[in-house]
């Protein structure tokens, strides 16, 4: 039994003797790095023997998730020959994830049969692959004549420079614009782990409706987005049209008389008009009085019908003025400002012709009396 015992000992020299011959060096079998950091490794195969090698070699317990190449000469080898005495350099590239937890990680690079070389990632962090995009006022009241204006904070949460593209879902007529370092923008580049202040200005329609409104917006690249909810509080615009059915604004009165005028108010605005009065500014002795007096309340959109009946001094000599019809309300006021052209009763008119002849009758007379002496 010694002899077998013998053979043994021989056989399993020679194995290690051969598997001996062929060794894996890197100088940096042990490494610490943050998420989403890509290690380049230097591989040495090295062949201790006296006769060409022919190494496989693969890679052994890799994490998940976690990517690599393995190269020679530009090349994705799986084998590789070595001259006797010498060694062939392989170039071992691992991608760590950019999510993935803290702590350590480890697999091998493997001459098939001949020899292991464990390599052991220590990942300083906990990654992740988020982006932040925040306000601190997300929701602003205002008329729908107004500029909404919000400041918003886009913080790059990965561990590599972020290209964000800025987009919006605003309502139809809403316009959103962008602005970073005081220019209108469409994307904004920002670095691992830093932020970047947005101001995002925000117009909505005029003609829109009181109530409260969301405007998304969103930062997106291709591999991390994120989306911010604006809210917008339209609380109603105030606008009035106080007019004639065609908008001529002039007339004509004779003195002492009156002219009824036809006129339209109109609710131009968003938000209802309630106690609507009717007022005028006029010259002296002239009134104007209005049916109805008052409009109980106007919807956004609507028009009510108003008769005003200006009335002329009788002492008002021929020419033009100035009537100033009004509607106001607390929120609200409109002018309309006539330009009345004052005539004269017929009647004076006859009168002063009657007086002429009769002054030219009365020289005539005259004439006649004493100019034959």
């Amino acid at each position: 039994m010694k002899w077998v015992h013998s053979l043994w000992i021989l056989l399993l020299g020679g194995h290690l003797a051969f598997a001996n011959t062929v060794a894996l060096y890197t100088p940096y079998p042990e490494i610490a790095v943050p998420p989403g950091e890509s290690i380049d490794y230097s591989i040495d195969v090295i062949n201790n023997s006296g006769s060409i090698r022919d190494v496989s070699i693969l890679l052994s317990g890799m994490p998940e998730g976690w990517e690599y190449s393995l190269k020679s000469g530009g090349w994705t080898v799986t084998k590789v020959a070595v001259l006797p005495g010498e060694k062939r350099t392989l170039s071992l590239k691992v991608d760590v994830p950019h999510k993935v937890e803290k702590g350590s990680y480890r697999f091998q690079v493997v001459a098939t049969g001949l020899y292991t070389l464990p390599i052991t990632v220590n990942v300083s962090e906990t990654g992740t692959f988020k982006t932040e995009f925040t306000s601190n006022q997300p929701n602003i009241e205002g008329h729908s004549s107004a500029l909404f204006s919000y400041n918003a904070k886009l913080k790059n949460m990965t561990s590599e420079p972020q290209l964000y593209a800025l987009s919006t879902d605003a309502p139809r007529g809403w316009n959103v614009v962008f602005k970073a370092n005081g220019k209108q923008v469409s994307s904004v580049s920002i670095e691992a782990n830093q932020t970047q202040d947005v101001s995002i200005e925000v117009t909505p329609p005029k003609k829109i409706a009181a109530g409260t409104y969301n405007v998304p917006v969103r930062a997106i690249t291709a591999n991390t987005a994120a989306n911010l909810d604006l809210e917008a509080v339209i609380k109603g615009s105030y606008e009035l049209e106080f007019t004639t059915p065609t908008g001529m604004l002039s007339t004509s009165v004779t003195a002492g008389k009156s002219k009824r005028l036809e006129m339209v108010v109109r609710n131009n605005g968003s938000s209802t008009i309630n106690g609507l009065k009717l007022d005028r500014k006029v010259p002296v002795d002239w009134d104007v009085s209005y049916e109805p007096a008052e409009i109980v309340s106007l919807e956004p959109g609507q028009s009510a019908q108003v008769f005003a009946t200006i009335q002329a001094s009788k002492k008002a000599i021929a020419g033009d003025y100035m009537a100033t019809l009004e509607a106001t309300t607390p929120e609200v006021a409109e002018k309309a400002a006539f330009r009345v052209s004052v005539k004269t009763p017929v009647i004076w008119g006859w009168l002063g012709v009657m007086l002429i002849l009769g002054v030219f009758g009365g020289v005539f007379q005259l004439f006649n009396k004493y100019g034959r002496r």
